[in-house]
């Protein structure tokens, strides 16, 4: 008597789940006015990203600084074009332009809650200056932005600053730098030479655009 075969329906057969990774994206967020954006910035944001293995380092352009001494600066706009000529080489640098849009005093504690809520796969590093760092306690919601999931504080040494804190910072040892905006749109008045201090196409583009000029 021949035997028949009972072959399973394939479309009942138990299928392997799919291998999925997930992979934590680490992104540095450099904030600042940006008036203008200069050498010791790109300096600082690159020397940081490798440092810390980061896959990103975003700069973020602040709508209205909240500082005592209110800073006159130039339009967001013109700003915001500078970064792009300044980074354009570097595939590490990105832009985050969250400060812009939403427009008014810039708190970090509100554009981190946000950034953070937004994209929870992300850990975030926020980039200050070791002399910013010796300001954090008066800073807007410090307590909380400290609190908050995935951010994380990474503070640069600087000359005659502390360079220590009681709250969480992650240090970074970058070759220090003498000059600032400020000097800068000084020298600008001054009709002084601003080679090296700043990217080409961001001298370029003051120029052309007649910026700082008193």
């Amino acid at each position: 008597m021949q035997r028949c075969r009972v072959f399973a329906n394939p479309q009942t057969r138990v299928q392997p789940e799919p291998v999925t990774t997930s992979h934590r994206y680490r992104v540095g967020i450099y904030g600042g006015t940006f008036n203008p954006i200069h050498n010791a910035h790109l300096l600082v944001a690159d020397q940081v990203g490798h440092s810390l293995s980061l896959d990103r380092v975003d700069f973020m352009p602040d709508a209205t600084p909240p500082h005592v001494d209110k800073k006159t600066a130039i339009a967001a706009d013109l700003r915001l074009a500078m970064i792009r000529l300044a980074i354009h080489d570097n595939p590490m640098f990105g832009i985050e332009e969250s400060e812009l849009y939403r427009g008014g005093v810039s708190y970090t504690y509100d554009t981190m809650k946000q950034l953070v809520e937004q994209h929870p796969t992300t850990d975030y590093y926020f980039i200050i200056g070791g002399d910013m760092v010796d300001y954090l306690p008066k800073w807007h919601r410090i307590d909380d932005l400290v609190r908050l999931p995935r951010f994380h504080f990474v503070g640069v040494r600087r000359p005659g600053a502390k360079n220590e804190s009681a709250y969480p910072v992650i240090w970074v040892d970058v070759p220090p730098t003498s000059f600032s905006s400020t000097d800068i749109r000084r020298r600008i008045a001054q009709g002084l030479s601003i080679r090296y201090m700043v990217p080409d196409a961001v001298a370029a583009f003051i120029k052309e655009h007649h910026l700082y000029h008193e």
